[in-house]
C-alpha cells in the first residue's frame, strides 16, 4: 500500500476512534438549579435537568452510571441516574454540602460541610452517614489519594490542608497554605497533591509522603491586576507532565509544566473560570465559567481553546464520561 494511502487510512481510523470515544459532559448550574448535558462530539448542549437547590460539586459514580450532586441549599446529595436523566434517590450529607470525593471502591462518599466545619462520610449503598470528621473553618476542597488511604480537605478560613487517614477517620496532619484554599488534587502516582489558594494567588505543591510543601507556584498575567488572579480549579495529566489551573476573575487557565513548575502559557477562557475537568482520554480540558455562563473547551495537544459552549446560570461543577 502506498505511503500516502497508509497515512490516509491511519487518519481515518483515528478520526473514527475519536468519534466512537466521544464523551458526555455534565455541568452543575448553581443559580438556576439545573444540570446541563453537553454532547462531547458536537459540543452542543442537548438537555437541561432540574435538580436540587444550589448544585455545586458533582462526581461520577464508580460505574459512571450515576452522578452525585451536592445540592448545597437542599442539604443533601442527589443521585442522578444517567440513563433516565432523573433523580433516583437522595443521600444524607450534613448541612451545606459543597464538594465531595469518592472512595476508589465506589462505596463511600466524603462530603465537605461548609457551614458545620465537618467532613461527612456517607455509605452509598446503605444511604447512611457513617461518621463526621471535624476539620477547619469552611471546608471545601476534597481530594482522595489513588489508593483511598488518605483524604485531603481544604478549609477556606483556617487556610489549611487537612490530611485525613481514611482507616481511622482522623486528621493526621495540618499543612498551612496560602489564603483561602479551594481545591486539593492528587497526582496519579500519589506522590503529590496540589492545593489552590484563591486569595493567596498561588498553588502549593505538597510532597504526600513528607506532607511538606515543595513548591509554591505563582502567576502573573500581563495586563491583569494581581488581585484578580485567583486560582481555584486544578487538573493534572495522568503522566504528570502538565497541570491546568483556573485563575478565576483573571479569565485565564494557566498551563504549568508539572515537573519544573514553570508556567508555560495562559489561555483566555470565559469569565470567572471556576472548576476544571478532563474528558476520559485527557485530550481536552473543560472549564466552568461562572459569570459568562458557559464552559470553555481546551485542546490539550495544541494548548488552545477551541470552543465556548453556553450552559446555565453560574456553572460550578463539571465532569465528563465516555
Amino acid at each position: 500500500m502506498p505511503n500516502g494511502l497508509i497515512a490516509a487510512v491511519a487518519i481515518a481510523f483515528l478520526c473514527t476512534a475519536r468519534i466512537t470515544a466521544a464523551d458526555t459532559i455534565y455541568v452543575s448550574n448553581e443559580k438556576d438549579n439545573t444540570v446541563t448535558v453537553v454532547d462531547g462530539k458536537t459540543l452542543e448542549p442537548v438537555k437541561t435537568i432540574p435538580v436540587g437547590q444550589r448544585p455545586r460539586g458533582i462526581l461520577l459514580s464508580k460505574d459512571a452510571k450515576s452522578l452525585y450532586i451536592c445540592a448545597s441549599d437542599s442539604d443533601h446529595i442527589e443521585v442522578l441516574d444517567l440513563v433516565s436523566d432523573k433523580i433516583s434517590r437522595t443521600l444524607p450529607s450534613g448541612a451545606d454540602p459543597e464538594y465531595s470525593a469518592l472512595d476508589p471502591s465506589g462505596k463511600l462518599l466524603y462530603v465537605a460541610n461548609e457551614d458545620d466545619n465537618l467532613v461527612t462520610v456517607v455509605d452509598i449503598d446503605r444511604g447512611e452517614v457513617v461518621t463526621e470528621i471535624p476539620v477547619g473553618v469552611e471546608p471545601e476542597g476534597m481530594g482522595i489519594s489513588p489508593d483511598g488511604k488518605y483524604l485531603v480537605n481544604t478549609s477556606e478560613t483556617t487556610n489549611m490542608a487537612h490530611v485525613i487517614d481514611t482507616a481511622t477517620r482522623r486528621v493526621i496532619a495540618n499543612i498551612l497554605v496560602d489564603s483561602r484554599p479551594r481545591r486539593a488534587v492528587w497526582t496519579a502516582d500519589a506522590a503529590q497533591f496540589w492545593v489552590s489558594a484563591e486569595i493567596g494567588g498561588s498553588v502549593s505543591v505538597v510532597d504526600a509522603a513528607k506532607r511538606e510543601i515543595v513548591k509554591r507556584i505563582t502567576f502573573a498575567v500581563p495586563g491583569v491586576p494581581t488581585e484578580a488572579i485567583q486560582p481555584v480549579g486544578i487538573a493534572i495529566t495522568r503522566d504528570r507532565k502538565l497541570a491546568f489551573v483556573g485563575l478565576g476573575p483573571a479569565n485565564r487557565v494557566a498551563v504549568v509544566d508539572a515537573q519544573s513548575y514553570e508556567v508555560l502559557k495562559y489561555l483566555l477562557v470565559g469569565q470567572r473560570v471556576w472548576s476544571l475537568a478532563f474528558n476520559p482520554d485527557q485530550s481536552r480540558v473543560y472549564t466552568t465559567n461562572g459569570v459568562s455562563n458557559d464552559i470553555s473547551v481546551i485542546d490539550v495537544a495544541s494548548l488552545k481553546v477551541i470552543k465556548s459552549v453556553p450552559v446555565g446560570q453560574a456553572p460550578w461543577g463539571v465532569v465528563s464520561r465516555p
